[in-house]
C-alpha cells in the first residue's frame, strides 16, 4: 500500500516541480510571472479581456505533468525534413488541449476573426471626412520599420526583427498574425509585450506628445468634420479591400476581414451578423486566442535575455511610432491652410480608441473647450489599416 502511495506521489505536479527544483526552477518562475500578469489584468485593468487569458494560458503550460501544451511537438512540426513536418495529424494525435487551440493561432484564423469583430465595431467616418488623416496613420508606421532596423543592428534575424517591430503598431492581433508566420518561437514574449504596451498607451504617449509640441500647438482648434454619407461608408470598405489586395496581397487576410466586418455594419442590412461579430464572435475568439498564445510562453522560450530585449525594443517601437505621427502632423501644418492639432498624430498607432482618447485628454488639459476625439479617430482607424499593410509588406518580403 505504501508503495502505491509513493508511486502516486511521484506522479503529482508537486513532486515534479519541487522534487527536481534544479531542472524545474524555470517553471516556478513562469508561474510567478503568470500570477503577476493576472494581478496587472485584474487589479490594474491592463487589457483584462485578453491579458487574463494570456496569463492563465501561461500558468497552465508551466504546470509540470499537465501536458496542456507541448512545445516539442511544434518544434517537430516546424522542422523542415522532419517526419512530422507540417503534420496537423501528428499534433492531434499527441497534443494536449492547448495544442489543439493553438492550431487556430498557427493557421492565423484567430487574428483574422478578431479583425472581423474590430471592423464591425469601427466607424471609418472620421477618416472618410478627412482623408489627410490617412497620412498620419501611415506616418506612425515608421516606428515599425525603424524598430525593424534597430533589431537587425542588435543581431536579431530579419524574421524576428519584423515580428518585434510590429509591436510599434500597437495592434495585438496584427503582432500575433505576423509573429505566427515569421517567428513563432517568439510569440509568447511578443504577445505579452504588445498587449502590455497597448494598456500603457495613457502612460507612454503623453510625455512624448508634450515634448514634441508647444503649448500653442496643443491649443489648436480644428474645424468640425463633415458627416459622410451612407453611400461613402459602404463604398469605403469595398474600395480599400480592392486597393490593398492589389497593392500588398499578403495583407489581404487582415484587411479583408476588417472591411468585411465594417461592411456588415455600414450596409444596414446585416444587423444580426454585425452584432454577432461585435459580441459573440469577438468574445469566443478572444478566449481561445488569449489562452493559446499564453501557452507558448514556456520557461524554455520566455526566460531568456532575448525576452528583455524584445520588451525594451517594444517600448522603442511604440515611442518612435508616436513621435513620427506627431512630427508628421507638424510637417503637414507647414503646407496646410487649415491647421492640424499635432496631438492627433499620436493616434496614428492602432490602439483603437485608446490612442484617440489620449489625444483628446492631453488637448483638453491645454484648452478645456477643445474636442479632438473625432479628429483623432481618423488617424487612429487609419493606423489599423496601416499596421496591417506594414505587416503584409514584411510578410511578403521575409515570409
Amino acid at each position: 500500500m505504501l508503495d502505491k502511495i509513493l508511486e502516486f506521489a511521484e506522479t503529482t505536479g508537486f513532486y515534479m516541480l519541487f522534487g527536481n527544483i534544479k531542472e524545474n526552477w524555470g517553471n516556478l518562475v513562469m508561474i510567478l510571472v503568470s500570477l503577476l500578469l493576472l494581478w496587472l489584468a485584474i487589479h490594474k485593468k491592463f487589457e483584462p479581456l485578453l491579458l487574463i487569458g494570456i496569463a492563465f494560458g501561461m500558468l497552465l503550460t508551466n504546470l509540470p505533468g499537465a501536458n496542456m501544451y507541448n512545445g516539442e511537438l511544434w518544434t517537430e512540426f516546424m522542422t523542415e525534413g522532419s517526419e512530422h513536418y507540417h503534420s496537423y495529424g501528428y499534433i492531434m494525435a499527441n497534443g494536449g488541449l492547448l495544442d489543439y487551440l493553438y492550431i487556430g493561432v498557427k493557421t492565423c484564423i484567430y487574428p483574422c476573426l478578431i479583425f472581423i469583430g474590430i471592423g464591425a465595431m469601427t466607424d471609418f467616418g472620421p477618416l472618410i471626412s478627412n482623408p489627410k488623416s490617412l497620412l498620419l496613420g501611415a506616418a506612425a508606421q515608421i516606428g515599425i520599420f525603424a524598430t525593424f532596423a534597430g533589431c537587425i543592428a542588435l543581431g536579431f534575424s530579419q524574421q524576428a526583427a519584423a515580428s518585434i517591430g510590429i509591436i510599434g503598431g500597437a495592434d495585438g492581433p496584427t503582432a500575433i498574425y505576423t509573429t505566427s508566420l515569421l517567428q513563432p518561437s517568439l510569440l509568447g514574449p511578443i504577445a505579452v509585450a504588445a498587449y502590455s504596451y497597448m494598456a500603457l498607451v495613457p502612460v507612454i504617449q503623453p510625455p512624448i506628445m508634450k515634448l514634441l509640441t508647444t503649448k500653442k500647438e496643443r491649443q489648436i482648434v480644428m474645424k468640425p468634420l463633415r458627416q459622410p454619407s451612407k453611400k461613402e461608408k459602404i463604398i469605403f470598405p469595398i474600395a480599400v479591400t480592392i486597393f490593398v489586395a492589389l497593392l500588398v496581397p499578403s495583407a489581404t487576410p487582415l484587411v479583408g476581414c476588417l472591411m468585411l466586418g465594417n461592411l456588415w455594419k455600414e450596409s444596414g442590412v446585416a444587423d444580426r451578423l454585425c452584432k454577432t461579430a461585435q459580441n459573440e464572435l469577438m468574445n469566443i475568439v478572444t478566449i481561445f486566442l488569449g489562452i493559446s498564445v499564453g501557452a507558448t510562453a514556456t520557461a524554455k522560450t520566455f526566460l531568456k535575455l532575448q525576452t528583455l530585449e524584445i520588451i525594451a525594443m517594444g517600448v522603442v517601437a511604440f515611442g518612435v511610432a508616436t513621435a513620427c505621427g506627431v512630427l508628421f502632423a507638424k510637417l503637414m501644418n507647414l503646407f496646410s491652410k487649415n491647421k492640424i492639432n499635432p496631438l492627433i498624430g499620436s493616434a496614428g498607432v492602432s490602439a483603437v480608441p485608446m490612442a484617440a482618447r489620449v489625444s483628446q485628454s492631453v488637448g483638453q488639459k491645454e484648452n478645456p473647450s477643445n474636442f479632438l476625439l473625432m479628429h483623432a479617430m481618423g488617424p487612429n482607424v487609419a493606423g489599423v489599416i496601416g499596421s496591417a499593410i506594414a505587416a503584409g509588406v514584411l510578410i511578403s518580403l521575409l515570409g
